[in-house]
């Protein structure tokens, strides 16, 4: 019986695993070898080892890439997400996750990624509308009694936030559960502020005074709905303070512009929503303490004052003692004037008493009597009158002599300030002033000296010129220079003198012979005795 007839199939050749992993490896690596493959480039990870694994995409396929740690650090271009590249490597497998994956050794940069440029197109459509304005965001609440939190319930967002607040002042939290990633990420999120908006203010559940929309970091695909044009024009319709807290530090969403905060971590939202309560409890009793110390100090700057005052015055009985004095010189001098009055009275009215009953006369003197105990009665009260407007005098003169010196005082502490003022300027100036003019005549001498080597001779013995001197100074001709007994020529680095007519010469350097007078005989005439 033929063995391809059974029905076991027991003639087919039983492969391990191992072995048709590394016949798919074997074949893909002879049929393509080393490849360049354009993508975008989606998920980046670079773990402790050094290695970078990321994504090469475009519309309808994923291929997983890898570069080794030595050819990372040998790229002159890293892969950033969302970046369209040129990948150059050998395309292998994996047989650990049964996938293939290419081993990149270059990357060359291709033009803007699709989901990169499509974001920047929206970016500028909503920054258009001024969606993005700086005008239209809210100031955060100091101290909000409600925080309303868009996340994901299950989490370590969540967790984080919850917990942050906690440490620094605990707050009442709404959590509005919404997917953060996915197709249901942007209408969900959208419902969550437009919701949150929507409460009743003092209603059953409490109307938040501080929106949080928060979510962990990922690929720009897990934070793509942040990006949709719901989410955004939601945020910059909400009516409550929002903060936006998507992804990383280093990722940005187009929720962050039309936000009114925007914080680097979730954990940094729930910093700026609330203060640390202990910080606010030790400010407040510095304050309260600053204020006593002020409040004590400005009682005893007041009572000081008073006392200083209260010595500039005199003794209450000092400044009513004239007064008293006159006072009593008028009560003595009253009751004499009243007896004297009385008898000038009763002397004139003597001749009528006779004719006048006794009963008119003793209402007539009645009369009298009342007429000036009346009169003493006004005059009683002159006195303490005359004390009071003196007093009244007195403190007016008072409060304008104490004006009069507070602007005495301010007006000489301003000139001292502005002559301390101008003598510092002219202190400044003068002592500035030798520096410059040393630096001036210094400056001055160097040219002077500059130019006197330029223009004096020696510079032109160095261009292959000398000087002929003779006894009677220098010789400018060749016949002048025949008839001299002796020559020193001077050339830039020595002196040399000579005999005209064939003498010998002299290497050394030869001292300048002294001027002789012309009446002197020459040195080659005989003597005449």
């Amino acid at each position: 019986m033929d063995l391809l007839d059974d029905e076991s199939g027991s003639n087919a050749h039983d492969y391990t695993v191992s072995e048709i992993s590394g016949a798919v490896k074997r074949v893909i690596e002879g049929e393509f070898g080393r490849v360049r493959v354009r993508g975008e480039v989606g998920r980046v990870s670079t773990p402790r080892s050094g290695h970078m694994y990321f994504d090469l995409k475009d519309d309808r396929s994923v291929m997983a890439a890898v570069s080794w740690k030595g050819q990372v650090a040998k790229m002159e271009v890293r892969p950033e997400e969302g970046m369209e590249v040129i990948a150059t490597g050998k395309l292998t497998t994996f047989p650990g996750q049964s996938k293939y994956q290419l081993i990149v050794d270059t990357v060359e940069p291709a033009g803007a990624g699709a989901l990169m440029a499509m974001l920047e197109a929206r970016r500028k459509q909503l920054a258009g509308e001024g969606l993005f304005d700086t005008a239209h965001k809210r100031a955060i609440p100091w101290l909000p009694n409600v925080i309303g939190v868009v996340t994901s319930p299950s989490g370590a967002v969540i967790r984080d936030i919850l917990h942050r607040l906690r440490d620094r002042f605990p707050r009442h939290v709404l959590i509005w559960p919404v997917a953060v990633q996915g197709q249901a990420c942007a209408p969900e999120v959208a419902r969550a502020i437009r919701g949150f908006n929507a409460m009743t203010p003092g209603g059953a559940i409490p109307r938040p005074d501080l929106i949080i929309v928060a979510r962990g970091g990922g690929s720009i695909e897990d934070l793509w709905g942040f990006n949709e044009e719901a989410v955004v024009r939601a945020a910059f319709d909400s009516e409550i303070p929002l903060i936006s807290a998507v992804g990383h530090e280093t990722d940005t969403t187009l929720i962050d512009y039309a936000s009114d905060r925007r914080a680097p971590t979730p954990t940094a939202a729930a910093e700026m929503a609330v203060p640390v309560r202990a910080e606010l409890a030790s400010w407040l009793a510095e304050a309260q303490a600053r204020m006593g110390r002020a409040t004590r100090g400005r009682l005893e700057q007041r009572d000081q004052r008073l006392r200083d005052l209260s010595r500039g015055l005199g003794r209450p009985e000092t400044l009513t003692q004239s007064a008293r004095q006159r006072f009593d010189m008028w009560a003595d001098r009253l009751g004499p004037a009243l007896h004297t009055l009385v008898l000038r009275k009763g002397t004139r009215f003597a001749p009528l008493s006779a004719r006048i009953e006794p009963r008119l006369l003793r209402q007539f003197m009645g009369n009298e009597a009342r007429r000036l105990q009346g009169f003493a009665g006004r005059l009683q009260p002159a006195p303490g009158a005359r004390l009071r407007r003196a007093q009244s005098d007195l403190d007016m003169l008072t409060r304008r002599l104490e004006a009069s010196k507070v602007r005495m005082i301010g007006d000489a502490q301003r000139r001292i300030r502005d002559d301390h003022t101008r003598l510092d300027g002219l202190t400044l100036r003068l002592s500035r002033l030798p520096e410059a003019r040393i630096e001036s005549l210094r400056e001055r001498l160097d040219r002077l000296d500059r130019m006197r080597q330029t223009l004096g001779y020696r510079e032109t013995l160095k261009r292959g010129y000398a000087v002929v001197r003779g006894p009677d100074g220098v010789v400018t001709s060749a016949a002048l220079a025949a008839k001299q007994p002796g020559l020193e020529i001077e050339f830039a680095d020595d002196r040399l003198a000579v005999i005209p007519g064939g003498g010998g010469a002299s290497t050394s350097p030869a001292k300048p012979k002294p001027t002789k007078k012309k009446s002197e005989p020459p040195p080659n005439q005989g003597s005449l005795f």
